[in-house]
């Protein structure tokens, strides 16, 4: 801020730089009473370093004058014209007396008469100028070029420029000049610099002139230099409004939006720090409602930006939450739209100060150790909705924030608003597809004794339009296990409401026990009837619009064989890991995707090793935008081939490995590590085709659960077994095998040579039969059928004694 000397204005300052007197002047320009200061040094005073060529001055015991920017005793920085003139006290003592400053320059001469009324206008031009002779030595300057330089005239006569002022920019002056000399071309020059007796920057316009006599020789020239600040600023507001509307607003995300809205406010040197605090429901991505006027609000610093690193000037760190009392400044600012400007020592800011006792101490010591001098609060509003407020401050620059930096402030905010409010629209919208997709997958994997299951799974999509990549670990009956990895064509809502009928079409499916190619062909007929059913022209549609498919992979693995079945739709084929660390990709029948009809699906089965391990993925982990299919192919090689660990380091390192830039679609990665039922867990028995077969199945299944220490469920077990063997002699036939299995449950399966499938029925009173399955399904916990390749297994479960 400009201040107006007193003309009263005169401070005496000893030798040791301690303040002496202290006149009424001082008083009123900076606020301080004299008991306050004197005895105390007079540098406490200062905002900023004095200019270079007054430190000169004053250490070479020479009068000095030039700006100086002063401390106000409410913390504000006034800039003012200050000379000091030299005095010795009564030992001999160098004393200081600083007064504001006298023109000199004109009044000197003009009351010799010597100045004729052409002198006079050049010494009193309100702008710099100086004159030079053909060696670029100075021959005169006005009065305003003195100030500026911060020397007299007769200090500066007879050198040149790189001599007064030996440090850059003045060595590209003296060369301008010399080549204006030599040339006899006049020279246009812009500079933003601090001059040697200015305690700021300006704008420099420069016009540096050859003067020429009758015969055009050159014999010197002119410096006129205009201080072009304002216009300097106007360029400048307008590249960070440019830059605003390039930049902020380049993502869809709440946070990042907001740190480029920090970021080109302090890049463009528009402000020194930036903080932006909105409300958190807009963090949240919901939508803030109106501000209760009675009501403390709480706000999370969303992003900040200093031209230190650090940020040291912030009391709020990223992230954390701060309240906005009731009455105080922000508050009233946040409800209002218009931003407003305000220094350190403004009332309101004082009040909203001293609302927390902690935000007075932590602030005022941010402002008076980085003086900050200069503060405009803005509020950010999108649709008529308050979203936050910004907060712009200035320390390292030293013009105060004027009329026209608020309207670019309020600018720059209204279009950042527009940004975040979308942003927040954005959050709102993907994290309700994100919910809904998450809540049709599995959120952890089951507890299984015939393998390890980990998975990853990363929605990469934009906004709502997340993928349909879905997978499943489904437990069978005899402790089998079925492994599903699929992915429905397209994006978005449907896509995911796609794949949730999906996944419970497949594990209704597998309940029924289907085999792998069997349960695809059911798939695919779904797949159709839900393409007419929601394809673009679904209404009264006979055939499929093509619009909704899929592909799918699904396997079944048997630990107690310790066979695989698989088949896949469409999809890649997994990857098999023996233990001793071999990789390759199983060669599976590829089969169409789902959703084409009248192909058949064929299934492959594999024998594996235990501790051998399965990879299944959807193809967003294989292909990427810098690469290929094969290259995505051998990246998972190469990862699967690293060291055995935990199957979640292994998918760590695959998603490491195997992502080089990314994704452009959901990815979905599922690590399978089998095992092997123990054989003592197991037992079987070939049973004849004739009546005996019951009594002695009923006697082998008694002594088996003895042995396993199963007594309690012998009684519900023998009838189990003697009705399950009965049907099969009665409905079925050879070959015919009881098979006990003990594992999370006692599982009893009867299998037979007939592929009709048994059918739970309620007996008349005088039907002789309907009534066994009906008494296994009441004894058992679950019960079903599967065929197999030689008929059919009929199973039952029940779950172990407390305590086994």
């Amino acid at each position: 801020m400009e201040g107006r000397v007193p003309e009263d204005l005169a401070v005496v300052v000893d030798a040791d730089g301690a303040i002496m007197v202290w006149s009424d002047g001082a008083r009123r320009l900076l606020g301080y009473e004299p008991a306050e200061l004197l005895g105390t040094p007079v540098t406490d005073l200062l905002a900023t370093d004095l200019p270079e060529s007054t430190r000169r001055h004053a250490a070479d015991g020479r009068r000095w004058a030039g700006e100086v920017a002063l401390r106000h005793r409410d913390g504000n920085r006034v800039v003012v014209r200050l000379q000091g003139t030299p005095l010795r006290d009564a030992r001999g003592g160098r004393l200081w007396l600083v007064t504001g400053t006298v023109p000199v320059y004109t009044a000197a001469r003009a009351e010799h008469g010597t100045l004729p009324l052409w002198d006079l206008t050049l010494a009193q031009l309100p702008v710099p100028v100086a004159v030079y002779d053909r060696d670029a030595r100075l021959v005169a300057a006005n009065e305003i070029m003195t100030e500026v330089m911060g020397r007299s005239e007769e200090e500066m006569q007879g050198l040149t420029l790189w001599e007064i002022e030996p440090n850059p920019p003045f060595d590209t002056y003296d060369r301008l000049q010399r080549e204006v000399l030599r040339t006899g071309e006049m020279i246009f020059h812009e500079e933003h610099s601090k001059a040697p007796g200015e305690t700021r920057p300006h704008a420099w316009s420069m016009f540096l002139s050859p003067l020429k006599d009758g015969a055009g020789a050159v014999q010197g020239m002119s410096a006129t230099v205009f201080d072009t600040t304002e216009q300097y600023w106007s360029r400048r507001r307008l590249a960070v409004l440019n830059e605003a509307s390039l930049r902020i607003g380049s993502t869809l995300d709440v946070t990042r939006t907001a740190e480029e809205l920090a970021e080109v406010a302090v890049a463009g040197g528009f402000a020194d720090f930036v903080t932006v605090d909105l409300l958190e429901s807009v963090t949240l991505g919901d939508e803030p409602g109106p501000l209760p006027p009675d009501t403390p609000v709480t706000v999370r610093r969303t992003a900040q930006r200093s031209v230190l690193e650090g940020c040291p000037e912030s009391v709020v760190a990223s992230g954390e939450t701060t309240r906005y009392p009731v009455g105080t400044l922000p508050l009233r600012t946040l409800g209002t739209d218009r931003g407003a400007r305000h220094r350190p020592g403004d009332p309101e800011l004082r009040e909203w100060l001293s609302a927390s006792p902690g935000r007075a101490e932590s602030v005022s010591v941010s402002v008076s150790e980085y003086m900050i001098h200069s503060v405009m609060m803005v509020p950010l509003r999108a649709r008529g909705v308050t979203l936050g407020l910004v907060h712009y401050m200035r320390h390292r620059t030293p013009e105060w924030f004027s009329e026209d930096d608020l309207l670019l402030a309020e600018e720059i905010a209204a279009r950042a608003a527009v940004s975040v409010d979308n942003a927040r629209r954005y959050t709102r919208e993907r994290r309700t597809a994100l919910a809904l997709q998450r809540s049709l997958l599995p959120e952890r994997p089951p507890e299984l004794a015939a393998m390890d299951v980990a998975y990853r799974y990363l929605p990469t999509g934009a906004g709502a339009d997340i993928g349909g990549d879905w997978f499943d670990v489904i437990p069978l009956s005899g402790a089998r296990v079925a492994l599903v990895v699929g992915d429905v064509v397209g994006h978005g809502i449907q896509a995911s409401a796609t794949m949730g009928r999906l996944r419970t079409a497949v594990r209704t499916l597998a309940d029924v026990d289907l085999a792998p190619d069997e349960l695809l062909t059911q798939l695919d007929d779904l797949v159709i009837r839900l393409d007419r059913e929601e394809g673009p022209e679904a209404r009264g549609a006979q055939e499929a619009s093509g619009q909704v498919g899929a592909t799918c992979l699904y396997a079944v693995y048997d630990p107690v064989s310790r066979r695989c079945t698989m088949a896949r739709a469409g999809h890649p084929a997994p990857a098999l890991v023996t233990p001793g660390g071999d990789v390759r990709f199983l060669d599976l029948p590829a089969g169409p995707p789902l959703g084409l009809g009248g192909l058949p699906f064929e299934a492959a089965e594999v024998q594996l090793e235990e501790n051998s391990l399965l990879a299944l993925y959807t193809d967003g982990l294989i292909e990427a935008p810098d690469h290929d299919i094969e290259v995505g192919i051998g990246l998972l090689h190469r990862a699967l081939s690293g060291p055995a660990g935990t199957l979640d380091e292994t998918c760590d390192r695959v998603l490491r490995t195997v992502l080089t830039g990314r994704p452009d679609d959901d990815i979905v990665l599922m690590l399978a590590r089998t095992a092997v039922l123990d054989a003592g867990k197991v037992r079987a028995w070939q049973l004849p085709p004739e009546p005996t077969a019951v009594a002695r199945a009923r006697k082998m299944a008694g002594e088996q659960l003895a042995e396993w220490g199963l007594s309690e469920a012998e009684f519900a077990t023998e009838l189990i077994v003697s009705e399950l063997v009965t049907n099969a002699l009665r409905y079925g036939g050879a070959p015919i095998e009881l098979r006990l299995i003990r594992d999370s449950t006692l599982v009893c399966e009867v299998s037979d040579g007939s592929n009709t499938a048994p059918h739970l029925r309620r007996a008349r009173v005088f039907d002789e039969g309907g009534r066994g399955l009906l008494l296994v399904a009441q004894l058992a916990e679950r019960w079903g059928s599967r065929q197999t390749a030689t008929g059919k297994t009929i199973w039952a479960e029940q779950p172990l004694p407390a305590g086994m």
